[in-house]
């Protein structure tokens, strides 16, 4: 019923910014918890970010916090993930996914996207 797109990704250099937009379509994002993940070669999918359902808190790993920002436009639909002071080691491919749940910390949401690629380069 809900289909995920990422867009925004590409190769930048250490230090630099880039903005990940997740659209969808089907029910607003108003109703879903959305997720952000990422996997690198060679490693398991890690978790980035999350915006809840309802009040929209926002969340992060340790690993980003401070660096990436997650919003919502509520207007225009997508959300976003803002990225500054990238790194290396944040080259991955980004996933946005979509539950039905109120933020919880858990990994099993009901709708992911295609995922976008995102390289940073020293």
């Amino acid at each position: 019923q809900v289909q995920l797109v990422e867009s925004g990704g590409g190769l930048v250099q250490a230090g630099g910014s880039l903005r990940l937009s997740c659209a969808a379509s089907g029910r607003t994002f108003l109703s879903y918890t959305v997720g952000w993940f990422r996997q690198a070669p060679g490693k398991e999918r890690a978790f980035v970010a999350a915006i809840s359902r309802g009040y929209g808190r926002t969340y992060y790993a340790d690993s980003v916090k401070g660096r990436f920002t997650i919003s919502r436009d509520n207007a225009k639909n997508p959300v976003y993930l803002q990225m500054n002071s990238l790194q290396p080691e944040d080259t991955a491919v980004y996933y946005c996914a979509a539950s039905e749940k109120f933020y919880d910390g858990g990994n099993d949401y009901d709708y992911w996207g295609q995922g976008t690629q995102v390289t940073v380069s020293s």
